[in-house]
């Protein structure tokens, strides 16, 4: 028996606006041009969002850039004293990219060098591990109440949930959920509790005991100051929420802001699909895929290959000699420069069934 725990955020939290912002300026100067490059962050704090980096584009338009900034943050339902979209700053200090980095990416070769894991496991229905995709659910059902008219909830929310498992392996049940979120200044705490139970319940009630498992809702209590102005939300910074929850090594590359010429996107993207084809095919109950690369470099430097406890050579030789991963080759595959990349922001780049690289056709 052991435990294994996971947290997500929700789309208005300080870290994923950030993200968000990124994304969408990023698709914006890219525009489907395989030739256009972008590495966008953005920093957001009280009334002010800074973003910084490097494009190559023939798209820069500073007020359509600041219009987008504050679009999302509308979108999103920041209008507090704090952070409200018509209010905030907006600081552009993105500039052209370096030739030096162009020399390596112009031709398709790695944006930078770095190592990226992909992962996925029988557990869930779309084979991603059981903490992380229920810290999803439980955020997705708050924001599907919120824009449904609970309008007492706030943008900003976390989740975590631990899992109980048995000893070789296999999930059995929640012990412990943990739901902070941003609510209205009129609400008592034991209202935002009961309401937020009604809401999160239904999404894990399959998986509870409703005598053993814990509930730690809104457990410093009030929460009515949230996002940027209660935190600072910087690009990049939540990472183990956009892959497996920890569940499965992580290279260390963000992805948000980057066009895919970036291997810290397109390779964790590419090696998610060749562990959930492994899975999806029966081959394995789990499965770890490792690429790295060097930058410039269009061949990948390695691949590696552990299933169900032990090393899988035999995968590692047939990716290697069938499927192109190449920066070039995966955006090909995955038509990556047609993407609007702000659809992978929240909850998580893996186990959404309508992005290219969750299908499975190798096997």
């Amino acid at each position: 028996m052991y435990e294994f725990t996971s947290e997500s955020v929700s789309s208005g939290h300080p870290d994923k606006i950030a993200d968000k912002i990124s994304d969408a300026v990023a698709t914006y100067l890219i525009d489907k041009n395989i030739n256009h490059r972008a590495a966008v962050e953005t920093l957001v704090t009280t009334n002010m969002v800074t973003l910084a980096g490097e494009y190559k584009s023939d798209k820069f338009d500073k007020e359509h850039i600041e219009s987008i900034v504050r679009n999302i943050v509308k979108d999103l339902g920041y209008e507090q004293d704090g952070f409200h979209w018509d209010h905030l700053k907006v600081y552009n200090e993105l500039h052209g990219q370096s030739p030096d980095i162009a020399m390596g990416t112009d031709d398709f070769g790695a944006g930078d060098q770095g190592l990226m894991f992909g992962y996925a496991c029988d557990e869930t229905p779309n084979y991603m591990p059981s903490a992380i995709y229920y810290s999803h659910e439980i955020l997705k059902a708050l924001q599907t109440a919120r824009e449904n008219g609970a309008d007492w909830l706030g943008p900003d929310s976390k989740s975590q949930v631990t899992f109980n498992y048995d000893s070789v392996g296999k999930p059995i049940d929640i012990k412990t959920v943990v739901c902070s979120t941003q609510h209205s200044h009129e609400l008592s705490i034991e209202e935002v509790r009961d309401r937020v139970m009604d809401i999160i319940l239904p999404v894990v009630k399959d998986k509870v005991d409703l005598l053993h498992t814990e509930w730690l809702i809104n457990p410093t209590g009030r929460f009515v100051i949230g996002g940027p102005d209660g935190d600072t939300g910087l690009t990049g910074r939540k990472i183990i929420v956009d892959t497996y929850g920890g569940y499965a090594p992580h290279g260390g590359g963000a992805f948000s802001g980057k066009d895919c010429t970036k291997v810290d996107r397109s390779a964790a993207y590419m090696t998610r699909y060749l562990a959930k084809n492994i899975v999806a095919s029966g081959k394995a109950k789990n499965a770890t895929v490792q690429l790295s690369y060097a930058i410039g470099v269009k061949e990948p430097t390695s691949l590696y290959v552990y299933a169900d406890g032990e090393v899988r050579k035999e995968f590692a030789d047939y990716f290697m000699d069938n499927i192109d991963l190449t920066p070039k080759g995966i955006i090909d595959r995955f038509k990556l420069f047609d993407l609007d990349l702000t659809t992978t922001t929240n909850y998580g780049h893996f186990g959404k069934e309508d992005m290219p690289w969750e299908q499975v056709d190798i096997f």
